[in-house]
This record gives structure tokens, sequence and C-alpha cells, in this order.
């Protein structure tokens, strides 16, 4: 046997676990108000980050994941003059939706999420 053991990956509290998904859901607040998505999940982030690293990063990855789709609908926007920003639009929305979904299920699982096609760019 070697000397190096590998240690398990702890599972973060129900607290953390549940304030982690807080943070992916906090971005359907962009249903109620024009960029919800990405002041909901700042805020949750913002105020309980210090509460465990787990919520910390899994914050930060709902941040950068709402950036990222806010970015793609605004080029989306652009893009409707010449008519194809429609339905790409209606495609970044479902895509938000289900990817956002599944990271808050995992988030309250335990498990970190890494959404695909995010910039991270709050590191």
């Amino acid at each position: 046997m070697s000397d190096e053991t590998q240690t398990p990956q702890q599972t973060p509290g129900q607290e953390a676990r549940q304030w982690a998904m807080f943070c992916h859901f906090a971005a359907f607040l962009g249903l109620v108000f024009p960029f919800g998505n990405l002041l909901g999940p700042l805020i949750v982030w913002q105020i309980k980050k210090d509460l465990d690293p787990f919520v910390d990063a899994q914050g930060k990855e709902a941040l950068n994941f709402q950036i990222s789709v806010t970015i793609a609908m605004l080029i989306c926007l652009l893009l409707s003059v010449v008519l194809i920003g429609i339905p790409l639009m209606v495609l970044v929305g479902i895509a938000a939706l289900v990817l956002t979904i599944i990271a808050g299920i995992k988030a309250n699982e335990g498990q970190a999420y890494r959404y695909p096609f995010a910039w991270r760019l709050v590191k």
C-alpha cells in the first residue's frame, strides 16, 4: 500500500446544499424583472458565500452562467434584425432553463456542477 491515502471528499451539509441550490434557482428572478437572472444569483452568492466553500463555488458558477446567458441573449437580440436571432433566442432560453434546473438539483444533492458553454468571468 502506498503512503498516500485519498481522503474521501466530504458532502456539504444540508444548509450549504440548499443555499447552493438557491444560488442557481435565483436566476428565475429573470422571469419577474429584467436582469433578475443576474441579480438573483449575485445577491444570494454575496450574502451566503462565507457559509461554505461549496456555496461560494456554486454561486460563482451560477453567476458566470447567467452572465454568459445574458451576453448570448443580447447577441440574439442583435441577430433578430436578420431573423436568425429569434429562433436562437428560444434555443438559448430553453437551454438556460434546463441547465439551471439540472444545476440546482445537483447542488442540492451535494454535487458540484459545472455549466457547459459558460465563460468563467467571476473567479
